[in-house]
C-alpha cells in the first residue's frame, strides 16, 4: 500500500457524471479515502508513474482511444505489479472479463448491470484484500488440481491453467473446493457472497465457476447440484 495513512483510490473514467457517481459510491461506503479522479490516458499516466495506489478503477474506452484500460494496465503491471484494478466499462462483460483477467485485473463490472452494491461490495473486497494480504479460504496444497487464493494477486488455476473467474465466484469455488465431498448450504455459500444472497445468485456463480473449468476441461462434471440443499465438489482432489 502507499506510505500514507489513508488509502489512495485512482479513478480513471472520461465521462465526469459517471466519474463522479462512482467517487460519491465510494466516499459514502469509506470516508477518508483519499480518490484522484482523472479523466484521459495521458493523465493517468502520468499519475500512475508517481503514486503507487491501493486501488485503480478504470474504464477500457477513454475518449477516441478505445482500448486506453488496457494500455494503463500494462503500465501498472510494469510499475506497480500487484495493485489491485477494478474495470468498469460498457463493453460486454462475457467477452472482455477473461480478456482482463489474463491482464491481471482483479474483477470486471459492465456498466447497467451492476448495482451501487455489487460495485461497493468489490471495492471495500479489494481494498481489505491489499490491507491483510492473507487468504480466506485454504489455497490448495502443490499436488492440487486447483490453486486458489481469492485475496491474493494471482491468477486461480486448475490443472496448471488459467481460470478466468470474477472475485465472487473465486470465493464461492474456494468454498467448495476447501469443504470437497461435503454439501455445502446455499446458507453458507450466502456467507462468501456478498451481495444478491438469494439462491439463484448462487446458481448463476455455479454456471459461471462450471463454464470456466470447461473451457479447460470439457467434460468436467464435478460440481454436484444437491437439489433444496446446495452443491457439492465431487472432482477431483
Amino acid at each position: 500500500m502507499n506510505s500514507g495513512n489513508a488509502p489512495i483510490v485512482a479513478l480513471i473514467e472520461d465521462d465526469e457524471p459517471t466519474s463522479n457517481q462512482l467517487k460519491g459510491w465510494i466516499e459514502a461506503a469509506r470516508p477518508g479515502l483519499r480518490i484522484e479522479q482523472w479523466f484521459d490516458r495521458d493523465a493517468a499516466e502520468a499519475a500512475l508513474a508517481r503514486t503507487r495506489y491501493d486501488l485503480v478503477v478504470l474504464d477500457i474506452e477513454l475518449g477516441r482511444e478505445r482500448h486506453a484500460g488496457v494500455a494503463l494496465i500494462n503500465t501498472i503491471n510494469r510499475l506497480h505489479h500487484g495493485t489491485p484494478v477494478l474495470v468498469v466499462s460498457a463493453m460486454p462483460a462475457a467477452i472482455y472479463r477473461g480478456i482482463m483477467k489474463a491482464l491481471d485485473a482483479w474483477d470486471y463490472l459492465q456498466k447497467t448491470s451492476f448495482s451501487e452494491a455489487d460495485f461497493i461490495d468489490t471495492v471495500l473486497e479489494m481494498l481489505r484484500a491489499v490491507r491483510d494480504r492473507a487468504p480466506v479460504a485454504a489455497p490448495a496444497g502443490p499436488a492440487s488440481e486447483l490453486a486458489i487464493d481469492p485475496l491474493r494477486q494471482s491468477t486461480p488455476l486448475w490443472r496448471g491453467q488459467r481460470l478466468n473467474l470474477p472475485l465472487t465466484a473465486q470465493r464461492i469455488l474456494a468454498t467448495l473446493y476447501q469443504r470437497r465431498g461435503e454439501v455445502v448450504s446455499y446458507e453458507a455459500l450466502f456467507e462468501v457472497v456478498k451481495s444478491g444472497r438469494n439462491r439463484d445468485n448462487v446458481r448463476k456463480h455455479v454456471s459461471t465457476i462450471r463454464d470456466a473449468l470447461r473451457e479447460i476441461e470439457p467434460g468436467f462434471d464435478g460440481i454436484e447440484n444437491v437439489p433444496m440443499r446446495g452443491f457439492r465438489w465431487s472432482g477431483p482432489k
